[in-house]
């Protein structure tokens, strides 16, 4: 059995509260995981070229404040 194999039988053998719990803490590490890989890349310059669009189009008329 892979190892997701055994992490589903896991969580789908937990009790609803459990669930629950596990549920908050995996939504909560994985925004935290984006967060990290989005800060990587804005330091690595790979979002530059979005970013550059995105202002260009903004000066351009193309897009409106939020």
């Amino acid at each position: 059995m892979s190892e997701i194999e055994q992490l589903e039988k896991s969580i789908s053998n937990l009790s609803p509260k459990d669930f629950a719990q596990f549920r908050a803490w995996f939504l909560e590490f994985d925004a935290r995981v984006w967060d990290e890989q989005i800060e990587t890349d804005l330091k690595a310059g790979k979002l530059d070229m979005l970013i550059t669009e995105a202002r260009t189009e903004f000066e351009q008329g193309k897009a409106r404040p939020l």
